[in-house]
C-alpha cells in the first residue's frame, strides 16, 4: 500500500529535503546595507586596505552584488580605485 505524499516517516526523496528548501522571507525592516552606509565611513583613495578588499586577486573591482555596496558608494569606490592606481598606490594588474 502506498503512503500519501505528505506523510511523515518514509524518508523518500521528497521528505526532509523539501522542507529545507522552503522559502524563508526576510522580516520587515531586515535590510542588508552597504559597508560604508553602516559605518558612516567615507570612501578614500588613501585607505588602501579597504580598497584592496573590494578588488579581486587580479586587481579587478568586485561587482555591487558581490561587494554589497550601494550604487552611490560603488561609484565612489570606482573613482577612488582609479585615482589610487594613478598615484601608484594600487596596481593596475596583479601578477
Amino acid at each position: 500500500m502506498r503512503r500519501p505524499r505528505g506523510s511523515e516517516g518514509g524518508g523518500g526523496p521528497r521528505g526532509k529535503a523539501q522542507a529545507d528548501r522552503k522559502k524563508r522571507y526576510k522580516k520587515f525592516g531586515e535590510k542588508s546595507r552597504c559597508r560604508f552606509c553602516r559605518s558612516k565611513e567615507e570612501v578614500d583613495y588613501k585607505n588602501i586596505g579597504v580598497l584592496q578588499k573590494l578588488c579581486t586577486n587580479q586587481a579587478r573591482l568586485f561587482s555591487r552584488k558581490r561587494s554589497g555596496n550601494c550604487a552611490y558608494h560603488q561609484r565612489r569606490v570606482k573613482e577612488a580605485v582609479k585615482y589610487a592606481r594613478h598615484l601608484a598606490l594600487l596596481p593596475y594588474v596583479a601578477n
